[in-house]
């Protein structure tokens, strides 16, 4: 029987689970109103049902016994609310689209094959005993992503099962009804890619779990890997498949693993907003999501102005005829190494031995403790135990000279001054501390000299306070001060260089490093370094319950990078995404991260996926940003067509945005809901928009502030754009002036590998060299 004849019975299945379903949301809508109403009448009676009484010991007992009776049972119905909300919003699913795959599927030793349909989440029988639907994490749905007709296998928690898979079907339901129906082979069908890739974009990335290719499948189930590095060209699904990642291990592990112990990083608040839809729509609670960033402002923003990635990228695009361009280009290229990470090492062992610098304690304006007091007191310290440990031992030295130093100050003028300021419910508070004491005499004279020494210990004691919390916080440690000793000390420098020799511009970079110390700022290439000796100083911290750490864009990452989050999460497994090709930061084009990365795992624990193969793009997007870098010819293209990407060049600015106005209009018309104004940075993206927004009202301007991506028409630095997909984009001015070095290849290329459906580059003046080695063929000028 031909797909077409088994319309109608397949059909009949669908509406056959679909009234199941109805059936299961009744119930449910019902369990969840009366949950809620529930809770809403606890709230209400909370106190009414809480015995409070706090006149003896025994009383108190009993009523902390009542409120923690009346908080569990709020919990409990909460907790119930939360997870029949969770089947609800599963079940809202599965009556719109209730499966997408069907497999048949003979297992070795049985005359029977089953037939198991595939879909967002498992729906069994009434019977509670066999699947109408399973879930796509399941460990027999792998089957449908590795495997065609023919002999097949799986893996469960109870071994390997083989057998020969006899059908492989695939769907596409809408509001449930089957829009297409089709047989296929080893790979997801082309149809299916076709239906879903030929969509216009969102403004969220979507869950599409029904064209997970077996490449991207490897990554999803990898459970033995403790660094999974995941290298893909652009559009190959990387960011995608990380997420059904997380999706996959919340399932997998749903015992052991909650959504807050997995973190991922991606490259700027904006894209945590494009993502933040994808595991809500499979039914999982969101993970912790954060940048790089946002982990150094924590760590370092109170001491310093930290640079961010995107000011740092701004310098190095458009101050190239600065003076001091190429010393500081060089040192954010060595900042960034594991040579400089390595001499930072040698550093902190010299360290060790002589060279720390300590701030002085001081209190009104006098010095209690002097920096060479601390440094000789460190240095007293047994040099076998680590410098974090001797931190600690010296903390404990310094309390107790804070200890020694405030009984000797409550003798000094000021204490007097200030007990005559205090108010009387603090001198009732000492009379009462003097009686617990049982010091009052019953001379008189000598009560008011007790008197006088316990409002003279209250303040001291109160003004010390600060001086003990710094203490125990070890920020006698001069940090800054530490840091700044390695570049105002070019013998010290060269001698920890040993074999791995400065840099001919180390003066210049030294230079520029001790002006911004000095002006309590932090360079973008010096702040992961800064912070790392300040770990090797203070000692690490960690966070012991992250167990899963994703690193989306993970090509921008330095050694020093890697090594911090590598220190910060022991625990966690990483997976990293990236593709060398999109290294845009200055940083990356002198080194490889994943190298340093994978340097810091065992090579048993690692492995690499590669990603060849490009979804986003149609084919002739692709044929044309591939002939844009060294080695694209290793790209695959899927067989989605469209149109050529256009060059256009335009006499002026003014016909330039002439242009670009026209070009948007007829892309909206087409009904391109999503489209891009792509320029260099956010100088050229701010000038653009200015320019254009009288003609294009709807128009938004998106800067590195954008919490939340939207969609419709954006002008968007090239750099911000990165990991974002859009249904067209518009390269906002190719020129040689714009994009006139080799260094910027790669940002042309992920500029323009935003695209899905159409790309069109424009220009004034004179091309771009970088469109030197594009095929002619490929594109269209106009």
């Amino acid at each position: 029987m031909s797909v077409k004849q088994r319309w109608p019975e397949e059909q009949r299945r669908v509406d056959e689970v679909i009234s199941i379903v109805e059936e299961r949301l009744e119930v449910v809508e019902g369990q969840v109103g009366t949950l809620r109403s529930e809770i809403v009448s606890i709230r209400n009676t909370f106190w009414d049902d809480v015995t409070v009484n706090l006149e003896d010991a025994d009383e108190l007992i009993e009523t902390y016994a009542s409120m923690k009776q009346q908080a569990e049972v709020m919990s409990e119905r909460e907790r119930n609310h939360r997870h029949a909300l969770r089947q609800l919003k599963s079940l809202l699913r599965l009556k719109q689209t209730p499966y997408f795959g069907r497999i048949d599927f003979l297992e070795d030793g049985e005359r029977d094959h089953s037939s198991i349909y595939i879909g967002t989440s498992s729906l069994m029988d009434n019977s509670g005993f066999d699947f109408l639907v399973y879930d796509w994490r399941a460990p027999v749905s792998s089957l449908y992503y590795d495997y065609g007709p023919g002999p097949a296998r799986y893996t469960t928690p109870g071994g390997e099962i083989s057998g020969m898979m006899e059908l492989k079907r695939q769907f596409i339901i809408r509001d449930g009804r089957i829009r297409s129906l089709f047989d296929t082979g080893v790979t997801i069908g082309d149809e299916l890619l076709q239906e879903v890739l030929g969509k216009q974009s969102d403004a969220q990335m979507r869950s599409i779990v029904a064209t997970i290719q077996r490449e991207q499948n490897r990554i999803i189930r990898n459970e033995t890997a403790r660094l999974l590095v995941v290298q893909g060209a652009a559009g190959s699904g990387k960011t995608s498949a990380a997420l059904q990642r997380v999706a996959y291990l919340l399932y997998r592990y749903r015992e052991t693993l909650k959504a807050e112990q997995i973190v991922l990083f991606s490259p700027n608040p904006m894209f945590n907003s494009y993502v933040s839809t994808v595991l809500p729509e499979l039914g999982e609670e969101n993970m912790q999501q954060t940048t790089f960033q946002q982990y150094l402002d924590h760590r370092l923003g109170r001491e310093f102005a930290v640079e961010d990635p995107f000011g740092q990228m701004e310098y190095t695009l458009s101050a190239m005829s600065e003076p001091g361009y190429e010393a500081r280009v060089a040192g954010i290229q060595y900042k960034a190494s594991a040579v400089f990470l390595r001499l930072l090492d040698r550093y902190a062992g010299y360290l060790s031995e002589r060279g720390m610098v300590f701030r002085d304690v001081v209190f009104r304006d006098r010095v209690l403790v002097s920096g060479e007091q601390l440094k000789e007191q460190f240095y007293t310290l047994s040099g076998l135990m680590t410098i974090p440990n001797r931190m600690v031992a010296l903390s404990e030295w310094l309390l107790k000279e804070l200890r020694r130093l405030a009984k000797k100050e409550m003798n000094e003028a000021w204490v007097l001054d200030e007990i005559e300021l205090l108010d009387k419910e603090t001198y009732q508070e000492a009379l009462e501390q003097l009686h617990k004491k049982k010091t009052f005499s019953a001379d008189t004279f000598d009560d008011f000299d007790r008197e006088q020494e316990q409002l003279s210990m209250m303040v001291v004691q109160e003004k010390f306070k600060v001086l003990r919390k710094r203490a125990k916080k070890l920020t006698f440690i001069d940090a800054p001060a530490v840091y700044r000793q390695l570049f105002s000390n070019p013998e010290l420098a060269s001698l920890l260089a040993g074999e791995e020799p400065l840099l001919e511009r180390w003066d210049d970079i030294c230079s520029d490093t001790a002006e911004r110390l000095d002006r309590k700022e932090l360079s973008y290439e010096d702040a992961t370094p800064y912070l790392y000796l300040v770990e090797r100083l203070e000692g690490f911290q960690t966070n012991n319950s992250v167990r899963h750490v994703f690193i989306d864009e993970a090509q921008d990452y330095s050694a020093f990078q890697f090594a911090v989050l590598k220190r910060l999460f022991p625990r966690a497994r990483m997976t990293v995404l990236g593709d060398l090709n999109q290294a845009i930061y200055a940083h990356a084009a002198s080194e490889n991260g994943f190298a340093a990365l994978q340097q810091l795992f065992e090579a048993e624990e690692t492995e690499t996926i590669m990603l060849t193969r490009s979804y986003r793009s149609t084919r002739e997007i692709v044929e044309f940003t591939r002939g844009l870098v060294e080695g694209g010819e290793a790209i695959e293209l899927f067989n989605r067509g469209g149109s050529k990407p256009t060059l256009t060049q335009a006499e002026d600015t003014g016909a330039l945005h002439r242009q670009i106005t026209e070009r948007i209009g007829q892309l909206q018309k087409e009904g391109h809901r999503s489209i891009a104004v792509i320029c260099k940075t956010a100088g050229e993206s701010r000038e653009a928009f200015a320019a254009l927004q009288e003609e294009i009202p709807s128009l938004h301007l998106i800067s590195t502030g954008t919490g939340t991506f939207e969609k419709g028409v954006v002008v968007i630095p090239s750099y911000l754009a990165k990991g974002v997909e859009f249904d067209a984009v518009l390269l906002y001015d190719v020129s040689r002036e714009r994009y006139g070095h080799e260094s910027e290849r790669r940002l042309f290329y992920t500029a323009c590998t935003r695209a899905m459906h159409e790309l069109h580059l424009l220009y004034t003046g004179e091309l771009t060299p970088l469109m030197n080695n594009a095929d002619p063929q490929t594109y269209e000028v106009r």
